[in-house]
């Protein structure tokens, strides 16, 4: 399995010491954030060096939001932001849907993508799709989102992001391994807590009292065929206060990859 690293599992480091963190895990990949001030506030070809010499490919900057609602402004903020990523060297935009209980019909969604992979296509970059699982969410679930995809353009221009968090609120039950271009990990761990209440605030690194089924998520993607990188994306502030992510990092990645591998053999 291989993993990457999201900033977002230690965003008070600066970008420098964030992917010194990734190599020291044997993390080749990482992803970048906009609403980290350290990443937005260089220039993309001193993010693209930095990278460089750190030995870390930039997966995706995350995230361009509402992708869905095409308006001159998200046009203008999308085309900001391609030509950020394409500088820092970033392979792609994680695209995400309208959050506020405002449905977004289909017709919608497939011109907003229409009109975005023109702008990624003439920088190089490719959009991937993350279907939010929460239900006040335009775009809950994976087969709406390949659906999109399928009239926009294809798998060639986007691909979609598998989040172990948002597969377990939408009730999903399908992946599509194929059609997965990322795979974002997570853990939410408080035994009271219901479903509908689960929120980004309650998402942990991945251990033994995980409620979101993280390691059977991964065995379906990677029995049908997944094969790319899995990237850790924790929002609880208690993993961002932590002393040692390193130590904490090291021991779920261990986890995931020994549940893994036992049901492999």
């Amino acid at each position: 399995m291989r993993f990457a690293l999201n900033h977002i599992v230690a965003p008070r480091l600066p970008l420098a010491d964030f992917l010194a963190l990734a190599g020291r895990l044997g993390c080749h990949e990482v992803e970048i954030r906009n609403d980290l001030p350290d990443v937005t506030g260089q220039p993309p070809a001193e993010v693209a060096r930095m990278a460089g010499d750190a030995g870390q490919t930039i997966l995706s900057v995350n995230a361009l939001y509402p992708f869905n609602q095409w308006s001159s402004d998200l046009a203008a903020r999308a085309e900001r932001l391609a030509d950020f990523a394409a500088g820092a060297g970033a392979q792609a935009l994680v695209l995400c849907p309208l959050n506020d209980g405002t449905a977004i019909a289909h017709s919608a969604t497939v011109e907003a993508l229409d009109r975005l992979g023109e702008i990624l296509a003439a920088r190089g970059l490719r959009g991937l799709v993350e279907p939010l699982g929460f239900p006040q969410s335009s775009l809950r679930r994976k087969a709406e989102a390949i659906a999109a995809i399928t009239e926009a353009g294809g798998f060639d221009r986007f691909g979609l992001l598998h989040d172990t968090f948002h597969h377990h609120l939408a009730g999903e039950t399908q992946v599509y391994p194929r059609r997965t271009a990322l795979v974002h990990v997570s853990g939410v761990t408080d035994p009271g807590l219901p479903v509908a209440g689960m929120l980004d605030a309650h998402r942990v690194l991945v251990d033994g009292a995980d409620r979101l089924e993280n390691l059977a998520q991964l065995r379906a993607l990677i029995a049908d065929g997944y094969d790319g990188p899995v990237s850790f994306e924790p929002f609880a502030p208690e993993v961002h206060a932590l002393d040692d992510i390193e130590a904490a990092l090291r021991a779920s990645m261990e986890l995931l990859r020994a549940g893994v591998e036992t049901a492999e053999a």
